[in-house]
């Protein structure tokens, strides 16, 4: 495989991952995504060559030039995860994929993988640090990966199957619970996932996800950091459960079948 267009989809990721940083931020202040980047302690406005996705936290010692409070490790790590998931997309898709790489469907499926990557990052990183999923990312990005799935040729009762499922296992928890084990937005977060992914891989997503969630709980418990009963961003874990489907949910399934 060209390395030189491994490395151009790396630098693009990179390129995204800082758009997402600057998206995560701009919501949770209900700002408008258009404007110049600035520095989220001083407000001050970022010059272009101190908003170089990762080198330029390196070049700035991870401070901001002007008021020189530190700058979060999410940022880099943000940028580097989405150029290194970008990568492994490309990879994954070129080399299991029937299609060729310049072929209309290896292109869709690319696309939306991309997408679906970084629509989970987003919930990731927002549910984490403020144990909110956002209607505003999962209704919109639910509707085009339905579409992208269906120009890629997913079956259509495939597809509204995943999605009933998806949404309704959160629907019933947040039912009998009445709202007290998750909140809405796990449901719309549900029907992404059923989107996204089609019958039966919703379900693995799910399963992976609670499976890292009790041992990511159980490990917080015990070191003393977490009680019972104490509030756990579910839409973390239900990203990091999409992500690994998307990339191994074949094999999973084939190992466990």
């Amino acid at each position: 495989m060209n390395a030189i267009i491994l490395i151009f989809i790396f630098l693009f990721g990179l390129i995204i991952g800082s758009f997402l940083n600057c998206l995560i931020w701009r919501l949770r202040k209900k700002e408008s995504i258009m404007g110049r980047s600035y520095c989220p302690e001083c407000r001050q406005q970022i010059a272009w060559y101190d908003n170089m996705p990762v080198l330029s936290f390196l070049l700035l010692r991870g401070k901001c030039r002007h008021c020189h409070k530190k700058i979060s490790w999410q940022y880099p790590a943000v940028e580097l995860i989405t150029g290194i998931l970008f990568v492994a997309v490309f990879i994954k898709n070129a080399f299991s994929s029937e299609f060729i790489i310049h072929d209309s469907l290896f292109i869709i499926q690319t696309v939306r993988d991309c997408f679906l990557i970084s629509v989970m990052i987003i919930i990731f990183i927002y549910d984490l640090r403020w144990y909110l999923i956002l209607d505003s990312v999962t209704i919109p990005a639910a509707i085009i990966i339905f579409f992208l799935n269906l120009l890629f040729g997913f079956n259509l009762w495939n597809l509204a199957i995943s999605v009933i499922i998806g949404g309704s296992f959160f629907l019933i928890q947040f039912l009998i619970s009445q709202g007290k084990w998750i909140g809405g937005g796990d449901i719309r977060l549900g029907v992404l996932m059923g989107a996204a992914l089609g019958w039966p891989y919703v379900l693995l997503a799910i399963f992976i996800s609670y499976l890292i969630g009790s041992a990511v709980g159980v490990g917080l418990m015990l070191a003393g950091k977490k009680q019972m009963g104490s509030k756990v961003p579910l839409g973390t874990f239900l990203a990091v459960g999409t992500v690994i489907t998307l990339f191994l949910g074949e094999k999973i399934l084939a190992w466990y079948l």
